[in-house]
């Protein structure tokens, strides 16, 4: 029996290995790739790198502009994520606490803004921007970005909201708790862990948006992710600073996703019975 399950659990973590080296080959794949100079790129295919081509990293963000466009992305991302989670909050609440006639069609007219195609917005928002004085600049973008990951946080954060029991809301107001007393200390806690997969999700969604940052955005909150279309030219694709420029991209994502993953794992072995 004990040879069965060791043969089990072998072939359960062969798998796990197999679909991890699948995942990362072609991150790995990147970085080879961000490591070499044009002629060792052209020269064919080798899985392994033994030097490295730092100017690929450092002209993009000290030469170019480049690092004004990473730190717009972060701007962006990190703005939009604290809007779409402190409205997702309250909304969701209020579904999820107050029961108004028609509700329910409400919360599934919030979901379809997502499900529409993307495409179908560009010409009114262009013009809307353009009149407002919202182009490129990074409120315009942040407010856009709401648009679309609203409804997607509010549909994500529901259920959670909903698990909560009402009783708790009840039982602190007894205790003399204030709204915001109730909604710092008992809901964000007990929500926590919906809360960080849906910031993840938001931030995500914010960081690699790439067709309305490339029509509303020129210069002064033009994201990272629009600027790499200017290493592909009339003469050619600088694929080495390329591939940099998006490993340097991935570098916050993998930090912010670090952090927020702690706090999940927090979140849901919180007030767990310990022996």
């Amino acid at each position: 029996m004990a040879s069965k399950k060791t043969i089990r659990m072998f072939f359960i973590y062969l798998v796990c290995i197999l679909i991890a080296i699948a995942t990362l080959f072609p991150i790995y794949w990147l970085f080879v790739v961000s490591s070499r100079t044009k002629v060792e790129i052209f020269s064919g295919p080798r899985l392994f790198q033994s030097t490295f081509y730092a100017p690929n990293y450092v002209r993009p963000f000290l030469q170019d502009v480049f690092g004004r466009y990473l730190l717009n992305s972060l701007i962006i991302a990190t703005g939009n994520v604290v809007l779409v989670i402190c409205f997702a909050v309250f909304a969701t609440y209020a579904f999820s606490r107050f029961k108004v006639p028609g509700s329910n069609n409400l919360f599934f007219w919030t979901i379809t803004n997502r499900m529409a195609p993307p495409a179908v917005f560009i010409i009114p928002f262009f013009l809307m921007f353009t009149k407002l004085g919202l182009r490129d600049t990074h409120i315009g973008i942040i407010l856009l970005y709401c648009i679309f990951n609203l409804p997607f946080a509010i549909w994500l954060l529901k259920g959670m909201m909903d698990a909560i029991p009402k009783e708790l809301d009840e039982a602190a107001y007894i205790d003399g708790c204030s709204f915001w007393g109730l909604l710092i200390h008992i809901i964000l806690p007990l929500a926590k862990p919906g809360i960080m997969v849906t910031a993840i999700l938001t931030w995500i969604f914010a960081w690699n948006e790439y067709l309305f940052a490339s029509m509303l955005t020129n210069v002064n909150a033009r994201t990272i992710t629009t600027g790499l279309a200017s290493f592909v030219t009339v003469i050619g694709t600088n694929w080495g600073e390329m591939a940099a420029v998006s490993m340097v991209c991935l570098i916050p994502a993998v930090v912010f996703i670090g952090v927020a993953q702690r706090h999940i794992i927090s979140g849901l072995t919180f007030g767990a019975v310990k022996d």
